[in-house]
């Protein structure tokens, strides 16, 4: 059991098989005796046999005491442990394109870290940045609320998320960060690419050094009695702003338009 502590433990039926279709090397794949090979299920036994990954059936008893997450669905896969990606690495899964990245301050719970993740990856974003401290890192709790994202989408681990956002402003990149207090509503700002989208963590929000490094700070507007919205709900609603100016500034740019944006 310590060896297969030492390595990352993938838990679930869907990160398993992103993991799978990804390419991830995996040592082998744990399937619970008993369980019924159906749908999802059967695919991920037959694209580990393809790609020549030992499959074991053990006892149900064996997974739930190697689970981090206590729901792994019965079936857990042991890889390597995935080194961080470097912030070049980050930029240059932009392909040349205008970079959308997403910054996260100090998101602690694993749950709105996969979720922020998976919602970047589906909106066709080129990374994410977390930072080394006070923060949620990759867990297996992390990489199953991913669905399986993180095997796609680059995330970087940086030591200063404040000094990294200084970098990423000398490339060309634009900082926009959330919060509530701010006056601007996000309708109202410029957050077509090359951006870099900054969400606090939950309950304190943005860092003051963080805050200082942004160049417009946006709000949701709340039109209920509760202050604000969960920070993966947030990200969610705030990245698919960031697709629809990016989106309308493809179409623009086809028509015959500039498409360009100056902040101000």
């Amino acid at each position: 059991m310590e060896d297969e502590l030492r390595e990352q433990l993938i838990e679930g039926r869907h990160p398993v098989h992103e993991a799978l279709r990804a390419g991830r090397p995996l040592r082998r794949v744990l399937v619970g005796k008993g369980v019924h090979v159906h749908g999802l299920l059967r695919e991920i036994l037959e694209e580990a046999k393809r790609r020549g990954v030992v499959v074991q059936f053990v006892d149900r008893r064996r997974l739930d005491q190697l689970s981090r997450t206590g729901a792994h669905q019965g079936i857990i896969a042991l890889a390597a442990p995935r080194p961080p990606a470097a912030l070049d690495e980050v930029l240059r899964a932009a392909g040349g394109r205008p970079p959308f990245l997403v910054a996260l301050d100090g998101i602690q719970d694993p749950h709105n870290l996969g979720s922020i993740i998976r919602t970047a990856e589906a909106a066709g974003a080129h990374g994410v940045i977390i930072p080394k401290r006070r923060a949620a890192g990759l867990s297996p709790a992390v990489v199953k609320a991913s669905s399986g994202a993180v095997e796609y989408l680059p995330v970087a681990v940086v030591t200063n998320l404040p000094r990294t956002l200084e970098e990423l402003k000398a490339l060309g990149l634009w900082v926009v960060g959330a919060d509530p207090k701010a006056t601007m509503p996000y309708t109202a700002a410029a957050m077509a690419p090359p951006i870099v989208l900054v969400i606090g963590g939950e309950g304190k929000g943005l860092s003051r050094l963080v805050r200082e490094r942004c160049d417009v700070l946006v709000q949701i507007p709340m039109f209920g009695r509760v202050g604000s919205l969960n920070a993966a709900v947030a990200a969610g609603v705030l990245i698919y702003e960031v697709v629809r100016q990016r989106e309308g500034r493809t179409s623009l740019a086809l028509a015959g338009g500039s498409g360009g944006r100056v902040p101000e």
